[in-house]
């Protein structure tokens, strides 16, 4: 791969990840629930000082230890390269609070908007990612480590892995705060839409954009 188009994945790469944050961000201010991976580390942020972001950072560092401790020597060290993900993710994801602080959306269309519209930009956000095809997200990382391991379906453990961290951001909040906080119906109603909506951008840039022709020139 020459170093051109590496870079021009990496910018996508990059593009990909703010998105991601921004969507996420988009749909938590929705006040409906935060996307499934987002649960934990917006519980843990309503009662510890720390930001939404930094805890989305640290849930990646967690997730590359439980790739490690499950693949061992199958651990390349280009894999490494996903701490640098957490980081950037972690930003984006306050930069998103931040920049749709003023969103306080009062009537119950409006908060299903933001959910749409989050579900939206988030999905766009994980289709650049993935086809940068230069670093895996740790949070998509260690599904796809216990897929390799227990010899199963990435989808499946996809949906058992968000539906783990769900349970444990409800057991969380419950026990920290008396009520549930992050995980409502938006959280459900997000994780069916980001996987339509990127299966959408994915027949649009295939149809319309030919971003491969952007990486040859």
């Amino acid at each position: 791969m020459a170093n051109a188009e590496l870079i021009k994945r990496y910018v996508i790469f990059l593009v990909g990840l703010l998105f991601m944050g921004l969507g996420i961000a988009l749909i938590t201010k929705s006040t409906l629930g935060t996307s499934p991976i987002s649960s934990v580390p917006y519980v843990v942020s309503l009662i510890t000082p720390f930001t939404f972001g930094q805890l989305t950072f640290a849930l990646s560092l967690v997730c590359i230890l439980i790739e490690i401790a499950i693949l061992r020597k199958d651990f390349t060290k280009d894999q490494y390269l996903q701490v640098f993900v957490g980081p950037f993710f972690g930003l984006f994801v306050d930069l998103g609070m931040f920049i749709f602080s003023f969103i306080i959306p009062n009537y119950y269309i409006e908060k299903l908007l933001c959910v749409v519209l989050g579900s939206i930009i988030l999905a766009l956000g994980v289709y650049l990612q993935v086809f940068a095809g230069v670093i895996i997200n740790p949070g998509e990382g260690v599904v796809k480590a216990i897929a390799g391991k227990l010899g199963k379906d990435f989808g499946t453990i996809k949906i058992l892995f968000d539906w783990l961290l769900v349970i444990i951001a409800l057991i969380i909040s419950l026990g920290s705060l008396g009520v549930i906080e992050g995980v409502r119906e938006g959280t459900l109603i997000s994780a069916f839409l980001v996987g339509f909506f990127v299966k959408i951008f994915n027949k649009i840039f295939v149809k319309h954009v030919q971003i491969e022709r952007w990486f040859a020139n």
